[in-house]
């Protein structure tokens, strides 16, 4: 190591110089509360952290190539506390990709596994390379790439929307233009999905919820299966947590990787649609003690990972680790990457895949107040961000309505989606969760505050679903009994057999007009009952066109026609494309099906339950009709908004009686799912038919009625 003795003759547009030199590049001690690598006018700063390891070496690499051009060892001059940096003068961004090398103690019984042989991936790169290309590993080593920032975002204002106003749209970035039929030019990238922003518009949703788009390695674990070859589709196994996926972009973004991306968002904020992340803090790709060693295992794996007394790994995930998410390094690691995701992405909100690992101790334990939930809770960055949890991890802990959040998340309403699913094909046993459920789960999310005249938490609790990605398309809900998953190569073992689904009298494609009649029938009951439920709704990409999986539930390796959404569907099933429109704008012209309001003064109460006769208030614990009633004073429209749901599962007709309006209201009916002799399922307020005390719901049929002012 040489060092300087007097000022060197570099052009430095700062008044930062270099203090020595090592291996031939001027350097000086960084900016050790900078993590990551960071572009600075005179140079690159590097600054990385290990509790346990003894040394730190910086790679340098030529683009593309595996052997370092260059190794700089951080001097320990470098090094405060467990935080080593350095400044490194002259290097140009465009000519160079960097890892790390980290020497320690090889004891994997006491949780420590250092190899100074492994090339170690920055955990908070903002961009890995030897990714861009889909389906190809291009380096024996991931590296990593600095970014620079120039992204304009103007004076956007962040979101201010309430999440229980929120109608959100599943899909998976790549699968939803990947198919030819979708008609974008740039297939499965994010310039492919901004191409479909009219679509997503004229369809009404007003928030996407993006399946993984961090850096995966999609080959981990590459298969052949019927002279197919399957990958890690899904991207539920997570390389770079600050990175995005390089190969969702349509053109090369070397040192500006993220800026398609972020003109994605942008464009999508301007078109008045939100942006949530699926986002997977509980595990990563470095599997168990047979995985890979590329990142955190070499920084720190008795830090990064939860461990057993021998050394091994905790497998609350299902996918071979599980992130130590509750010790103070992860934490800051969590915070950091949720606030740069919302400062730099200017995203709206996270959607944390199996989230109950969240609130688990070093040894597994459920926690009590985890601390890092309750750091994310009142953090100010993320103030105005929304958090979702999927309240249930692999290990079977399953917190659906005790989530330990201070009333700051949503949570996916598992309980919604199995009961609902149960009472919809007939389970008639389920008819009172599945009302409690239509009514925003008020019996797990809290009750009516009598103080508090406009909400009360619990509506802003609930996500409330009947599909996403894990399971089968709404379509195949009412198309199949049981998992078809042959594809998938483990003899249909995978996925769950727990669907709730019916098949509606044949398994699988048929011709069969009344079968199909009635299929599309129960796809459209769905959707009514779902927007017409308190809560947030959400549904899967596709579903509104009746985009079929041909039975697979855990489509997680299918990158091919039958995960890609067929858009050639839509025109197929216009029908049902427009039905979706209608109930998804119903919901938004109707804010006392979104959150409670000032009593109506037509006399009905805020939300009930109705039995056939609606005066009988007591559901029978066995029925298979219900209605549920929503009412309230809208004061932005002067006037009641009164909204009734009935739903018949019976397979015969069944005659209901509707609540009686008090002044000059009646009820209008709005959309009923069987149709009528027209082929009508819907009637917008213009052509809304007047009914009077009594309605005939015909067999497995959704019926919405609307209270209003009698027309002239």
């Amino acid at each position: 190591m040489k060092f300087y003795k007097k000022k060197t003759r570099l052009d430095m547009p700062t008044s930062v110089q270099p203090m020595a030199e090592i291996n031939g590049f001027p350097v000086r001690p960084g900016m050790f509360d900078m993590n990551g690598a960071t572009a600075l006018p005179a140079g690159v700063n590097f600054t990385l952290h290990t509790h346990y390891g003894t040394s730190c070496e910086l790679l340098l690499f030529h683009k593309g190539e595996d052997e370092p051009y260059a190794v700089l060892p951080f001097p320990e001059a470098y090094r405060v506390g467990d935080v080593y940096s350095m400044i490194v003068f002259g290097l140009n961004i465009e000519d160079f990709e960097y890892a790390y090398r980290i020497d320690g103690p090889w004891a994997p019984e006491r949780g420590m596994r250092f190899d100074k042989k492994n090339i170690l991936l920055d955990p908070y790169a903002k961009a890995v390379t030897g990714q861009r290309h889909w389906g190809e590993r291009q380096e024996k080593n991931y590296h990593a790439r600095v970014v620079k920032d120039e992204f304009d975002w103007g004076d956007m204002p962040q979101s201010d929307r309430e999440m229980s106003d929120l109608v959100i749209y599943e899909l998976h970035v790549r699968g939803f233009t990947m198919h030819p039929s979708s008609g974008v030019e740039h297939r499965g990238t994010f310039a492919g999905l901004k191409e479909k922003i009219p679509y997503l518009k004229e369809l009404g949703i007003n928030a996407v919820e993006l399946m993984p788009i961090f850096e995966f390695d999609e080959t981990r674990n590459a298969r052949e299966v019927d002279g197919k070859t399957l990958l890690e589709y899904w991207g539920y196994n997570t390389v770079g947590f600050f990175a995005p996926n390089t190969s969702y972009t349509a053109a090369e973004e070397y040192n500006k990787e993220g800026t398609e991306l972020k003109e994605m968002i942008r464009e999508l904020h301007q078109n008045g649609i939100e942006v949530i992340l699926d986002v997977v803090f509980n595990h990563t790709a470095e599997g168990n003690e047979h995985g890979p060693s590329f990142s955190f295992k070499g920084f720190d794996n008795k830090i990064y990972y939860m461990l057993t007394p021998d050394g091994n790994y905790y497998n609350f995930s299902g996918c071979g680790n599980t992130l130590n998410c509750n010790h103070p390094t992860v934490q800051q690691m969590i915070l950091e990457c949720l606030r740069y995701w919302t400062v730099s992405y200017r995203v709206d909100g996270f959607r944390f895949d199996l989230a109950s690992i969240l609130g688990r101790n070093l040894d597994g334990s459920p926690m009590d107040n985890p601390p890092l939930l309750k750091t994310l809770t009142f953090d100010p960055v993320l103030a105005n961000v929304k958090l979702i949890a999927e309240a249930w991890d692999a290990g079977g802990m399953y917190q659906v309505g005790s989530f330990p959040a201070s009333r700051r998340w949503a949570e996916w309403n598992g309980r919604y989606r199995d009961v609902v699913r149960g009472f919809l094909k007939g389970q008639n046993w389920e008819s009172w969760k599945a009302a409690w459920s239509i009514a925003g789960s008020g019996d797990m999310y809290g009750g009516y505050s009598p103080d508090d005249n406009t909400t009360y938490a619990g509506y802003n609790s609930c996500v409330n679903f009947l599909t996403c990605h894990d399971g089968f398309t709404l379509y195949d809900l009412y198309a199949y009994n049981d998992k078809h998953n042959e594809a998938n190569g483990w003899g249909n073992t995978d996925g769950s057999d727990n669907n709730r689904s019916w098949n509606c009298g044949a398994e699988g494609e048929t011709e069969d007009p009344e079968v199909l009649k009635l299929r599309y029938r129960m796809i459209r009951n769905a959707c009514a009952v779902l927007m017409c439920s308190r809560g947030t709704p959400m549904f899967l990409a596709g579903d509104e066109f009746g985009n079929t999986q041909n039975g697979n539930n855990n489509c997680y390796c299918q990158d091919n026609e039958l995960s890609w959404l067929d858009w050639r569907l839509l025109e197929k099933n216009r029908e049902l494309f427009e039905f979706f429109r209608f109930m998804i704008d119903y919901r938004h012209r109707h804010v006392i099906i979104r959150k409670k309001l000032p009593d109506a003064v037509c006399g009905m109460a805020p939300i009930h339950a109705h039995d056939v006769r609606a005066e009988i208030t007591d559901l029978p614990a066995d029925t298979q009709t219900f209605s549920i009633s929503f009412a309230g004073y809208d004061a932005a429209r002067g006037a009641d908004d009164v909204v009734y749901v009935s739903i018949n599962t019976y397979w015969e007709d069944v005659t209901i009686t509707l609540p009686t309006l008090s002044g000059a209201m009646h009820w209008y009916l709005s959309a009923d799912t069987y149709g009528d002799e027209q082929g009508r399922y819907t009637y917008p307020e213009k052509d809304e038919i007047r009914v009077d005390g009594t309605y005939t719901l015909r067999p497995r049929t959704v019926a919405v009625f609307t209270g209003r002012q009698m027309k002239n």
